[in-house]
């Protein structure tokens, strides 16, 4: 089912050679009837599994209703929504997209526009990165993503981005300057091969911003709604960014994206500063709402952390001694089992399985599955897994 030269799409993406017509829970069904068990949740999005009751019904009442007016309008969707996010986080104001490239976008321009604007500090515009982050395929969030591959071909970059290395905060302090306004991290590199932060590195990057006045921002468009095992990632180092950005598990798959700041910020973003077309319409709104009152009803990222921790746990002994296999490591429900060698090949070969997993980096199987994924359905994939790495390594030998 790949694309073939007469397709009329950009080829911007390498297509794996299935396509899926339906989804129900933890299964997808693609074009011939075959069943499949999902650990991608089409990268970490359906965190509820796909079509989640609570959401179906929630968008079927919507969409008998109202669809689209404008931002120029109050929508009641986005203020409860909003509420619901500044109710079980540390922000107080919410801006709505519909992408988490959108969400760190304002969030890059909320930082600039803070000192520039409110501060009245015009030259502070610089924002620290790390090597082998992501942040989106937009020309700033392509440019704060510390990866050459992404950038390939869109030069000139926009200036105002610099680059350390992840969990290295000495690093980080050498690369302060009078121009420096933000330092932007994830507290798990997702796309970067899952590397979760040391919480001495965040703890220092904590005291770096109190020492010279800079803005913290956490982008959490992976980590965020649950998938680490706390609703969000910043939770687990006990930290309060200035900002933070989610979109992915947000909508459960429809698509929406917010990034939440502080109080303080606030007046930075005034009217006509930044806005979105659909960014926060009622459809979108009424998804984020069912699924984040799903998540804190049927405490869903506690049921997370139960279950990553399972599968850390079993898939860690089960590979022990396995050639292939260098390490398992993971937060919560965002996993990868790293290897000696690049992983194409095997994923592939555990999709001919009909299992589900993705790349994070050229050696790293990724697993994201479902956080309400049944333990059967997990121990299922667990047996795939270990058996295709088991017939790998043994016809290496």
């Amino acid at each position: 089912m790949g694309e073939e030269a007469t397709s009329p799409l950009f080829p911007t993406y390498g297509r794996y050679p299935i396509a899926f017509v339906k989804g129900e829970g933890s299964r997808l069904w693609d074009v011939n009837g075959n069943e499949y068990l999902d650990l991608m949740c089409g990268l970490a999005v359906t965190n509820l599994g796909h079509a989640p009751k609570q959401v179906v019904d929630r968008l079927k009442e919507q969409l008998d209703r109202l669809w689209h007016t404008s931002n120029l309008f109050h929508i009641p969707n986005q203020e409860k929504l909003a509420a619901l996010l500044t109710e079980n986080s540390c922000a107080d104001r919410v801006f709505f997209c519909s992408t988490g490239a959108e969400a760190n976008e304002a969030a890059i321009k909320l930082a600039r526009r803070y000192y520039q604007r409110v501060l009245n500090q015009p030259e502070r515009y610089e924002i620290i990165t790390f090597h082998m982050s992501f942040h989106g395929r937009t020309l700033a969030t392509l440019t704060a993503t510390g990866q050459d591959k992404v950038q390939d071909g869109f030069q000139p970059l926009p200036a105002g981005f610099v680059y350390a290395p992840y969990n290295d905060a000495e690093a980080v302090e050498k690369l302060i300057s009078s121009k420096t306004c933000a330092i932007m991290v994830e507290m798990v590199q997702g796309e970067g091969g899952v590397n979760p932060a040391k919480p001495e590195f965040v703890h220092k990057l904590v005291e770096l911003c109190d020492k010279y006045g800079l803005l913290l921002i956490v982008d959490e468009i992976q980590t965020g709604m649950g998938r680490t095992g706390k609703l969000f990632a910043y939770e687990h180092y006990g930290i309060e960014p200035d900002i933070f950005t989610l979109a992915k598990g947000l909508g459960s798959g429809f698509p929406i994206g917010a990034m939440l700041g502080k109080e303080k910020l606030a007046e930075a973003f005034s009217p006509g500063s930044h806005g979105s077309t659909f960014g926060g319409t009622p459809l979108a709104t009424a998804a984020g709402i069912a699924t984040l009152e799903t998540m804190l009803k049927d405490r869903v990222p506690q049921r997370a952390a139960e279950m990553g921790q399972y599968i850390v746990s079993t898939l860690s002994d089960r590979l022990a001694g396995n050639p292939l296999v260098k390490e398992v490591r993971g937060m919560g429900m965002l996993i990868a089992i790293e290897c000696r060698q690049p992983a194409a090949e095997l994923i592939t070969a555990i999709h001919e399985e009909r299992v589900l997993v993705i790349p994070a980096g050229p050696n790293n199987i990724r697993l994201a599955p479902s956080l309400v994924i049944e333990k059967a359905d997990v121990d299922h994939g667990i047996d795939v897994i270990c058996g295709v790495l088991a017939k790998k390594a043994a016809a290496a030998v």
